[in-house]
Formats: C-alpha cells, structure tokens, sequence
C-alpha cells in the first residue's frame, strides 16, 4: 500500500514491557504516516522502556496505561477501543501477554482490550531465544494461530541478553506490510477480500477404508493443511465447503462442512459441488486401497495369519481433472523421494493447475505437524516454494496464488 491507504483505519497498537519497545515508536509514526488513526495502549512495564509521551506524540492521541484512567464519562475505555478497532497490533509481544493471550487474562489495559475485541489481531513476539523457543510458549502460539490470530514472526540474530537466535521483534516495516495484508484480506468500507464471490471445496483429514465395523485402513493425516486452506479461503472472503474425513483437531466456523468417511463418500461429496466450484484443493490424504469385501460383522480371530485382499478406491482428484472445465484445480503430493518429478508428473497426469508437494520425512514438514515446507509446481516447473512456516500461513499464500491466477485466467488481473 501507498502513502495515506491506511486513512479512516483506526489500528490498537499494544505496546509490552520488552527491549523492542522502541522499535514500536516507529512502527507507530510509520502507521501514522499512512493515515491511520493510531491508539496506543502500553503496559506498565513498557512505560519503563520508553515514555508514554513518545507515542503521544508519533499518534497524536492520548496514550492508555491504566483501565482505571476513564476520560470519558460517556464511554467505558477499554471497549470503546476494542469496538474502534479495524486491527489490534500487539508489538512487542511478550511470552507474558501472549500467555494472556492464549488464557484468557485479563488483568490490565492491554490484556482487558484484547479479549473485549472482535477486530483481527496482529501479534509480534520478541523475546530470548530460549523462552521463545519454550514449549509453554509455543504451545500458547499455536493455540492463538488455531484462534486466527496472525503474527509477524520474530527474526533470527543478536538479542539483547547477548544471545543469538530466534527472537528479535519483526522490522516494523515488515511488521506495516502484514498489517497492510491483513487490512487488505478483510476488506474496507465493503471492499472484500481477493476471493469475495468465490466458490471453493477443500478437502481434508485421511479417510477411512472399513474392514469390518471395527477395524480399518487409514493413515497418518491430521487435516491441518486442508483445514488451514479452508479458513485461508474463507479470511479472503470465499465461500468455502471443506469436506472433512478424519481429523484430529477442530473444525473451523464460518465455512460448509461436510463429514465423509470414506474415498468413495468423499468423491461423491467433492463431484456434487464440482460443477458450482471455482477453486478445488484436493488436500486430504486419500487411501489408495480398500478391502474387496466389507464384513458385515466382526472378523473373530481365528487363524495365525489373516489376508485381506486389497482393490483400489477411486483416484478423485483424477476424476476432478477429467471433469473440469472453469475449475481451478489444486492437488497436494506428499512424496519421499524424487519429490519434483513425481510431482510434475502428477500434475500432468491429473490435469491439475497447481500441485503442492512436501517431502514428509523432513523435520515440521510431515503429517500432524502445525509447520509445513512446501514447493508448489505449475505447467512451467516450480511456481513458489515456502520453508517451514505455519500451515495457515502456508494456506494464506496458497490461496492467494490460486486468486491471482484464477483472476489473470479470466483476464483480470488487478
């Protein structure tokens, strides 16, 4: 975005008691400069980093430290921020606040504010490596990001303790241009996001190929890629059907779900939306092979050895390929080896406009991971290609890939 394309956005900009205090008196006055309408609340623990006054005057607004400091008579401080708000920032982001965050606390200003607001939210960390790197506070950041909340991810270097590693607050101008992003996804005015008016059906989760009512095939996929995807197409204002097998987190809201059991249930369920679908990603992990014969009742142990004959179940990202005609069309290949040929070639044989591949072996790249390193391949080769970031952000620059392509596709490339 360019000078003044922040105007008549009022951003809550929540500064906490770390080092990169002063790094947020520029993310202020760069906010400013765009035209937002900038509050600042800080913790009392930031006020020893840096005055109050200092993000006075870069806002030229007052600055909250205290719940009880009420102004105003004719409103309640700490909502009537949190109902201004068109973006709550959060930078520097403690392992503290973030814990309050992920908790539930509320016990100042800033943490009071934060859970009183629907407005999407924006968080910074920055702290040592080693608390970073805690598994209490990771575990509070994956719970945050399952909540929608989007981060600017700290970079690696010197900190100030003396130590190395990851930890160091976001650049402010990186953390303006996710603010910007994010601004831009959920619209302004009545603006909608890149995916406004858009059909798409995701599937998820690994299915499940019956041997008898109690025992089957399946395999290791948890759903998080093909969920992240979901809630991606639905923030950039698609309406999403996610057709969900097994899965071993929740769904998400504000999208059509779907439950299927099956391969077979879940072509049935992906071909009736087929026709009406702009966007198909075919993220789920299929099975391959299903047993020839269903028993109807438990198979009793008998024998040393049991064989089960296994048949092949229906390929629907194949049958998708075959059928499509407007459709644009994503397939996920999740390979050990020789990754970019058995990708391209899947891409070529199923008719796809993308194929995702990630090698599962590698380490936060696998299945019931929250991080993923993905390549994306077109018709051409490699089309992009993500190291171990989270799974929703990965599913955000996927969706965003696929809007930009669709749009050109159809001859409408802004």
């Amino acid at each position: 975005m360019e000078t003044g394309s922040l105007r008549g956005r009022t951003i809550v900009v929540g500064v906490t008691g770390g080092i990169a205090a002063y790094k947020a008196a520029a993310l202020v006055s760069r906010l400013t400069q765009r035209g937002a309408d900038v509050r600042v609340i800080m913790t009392e623990s930031a006020t020893r980093f840096v005055a109050p006054l200092t993000f006075q005057a870069l806002s030229r607004n007052p600055v909250h430290t205290d719940i009880f400091d009420e102004r105003d008579p004719a409103v309640i401080s700490h909502i009537d921020l949190a109902d201004r708000a068109d973006l709550f920032i959060v930078a520097p982001a403690t392992a503290n606040i973030i814990a309050k965050m992920a908790h539930g606390l509320a016990d100042d200003m800033l943490s009071t504010t934060l859970l009183a607001t629907t407005a999407p939210i924006l968080v910074a960390p920055a702290m040592n490596v080693h608390m970073y790197a805690h598994p209490a506070v990771q575990a509070n950041l994956r719970l945050l990001a399952e909540r929608g909340v989007r981060f600017a991810e700290p970079g690696t270097g010197p900190l100030a303790c003396g130590y190395v590693g990851k930890g160091r607050m976001a650049e402010p101008e990186e953390i303006l241009a996710a603010a910007e992003a994010l601004l831009a996804e959920k619209g302004a005015g009545g603006a909608k996001g890149p995916l406004a008016g858009r059909r798409v059906v995701v599937t998820a989760g690994g299915t499940i190929e019956r041997i008898d009512p109690v025992r089957y095939i399946t395999n290791d996929s948890s759903g998080k890629m093909g969920i992240a995807i979901a809630e991606a197409s639905r923030d950039l204002g698609a309406e999403v059907t996610l057709v969900a097998a097994r899965v071993s987190v929740p769904l998400p809201g504000g999208v059509e779900i779907v439950r299927v059991e099956s391969a077979e249930e879940m072509l049935h369920a992906v071909m009736e939306r087929f026709e009406g679908a702009d966007i198909v990603v075919k993220a789920a992990a299929v099975a391959d092979y299903r047993p020839a014969v269903r028993h109807a009742a438990k198979v009793k142990k008998k024998e040393d050895r049991l064989t089960i004959e296994l048949e092949r179940t229906p390929d629907i990202l194949a049958e998708a390929g075959r059928r499509k005609t407007r459709q644009f069309l994503i397939g996920f290949a999740a390979e050990t080896e020789d990754l970019e040929a058995n990708a391209m070639d899947k891409l070529r044989r199923k008719n796809c406009d993308l194929v995702v591949a990630n090698d599962v072996t590698e380490p936060g790249a696998g299945f019931n991971t929250d991080t993923n390193s993905v390549i994306v391949f077109d018709a051409g080769g490699r089309a992009a290609e993500w190291t171990l970031l989270t799974k929703r952000e990965i599913g955000l620059r996927l969706m965003r890939l696929a809007a930009e392509r669709l749009a050109a596709r159809e001859g409408n490339p802004g």
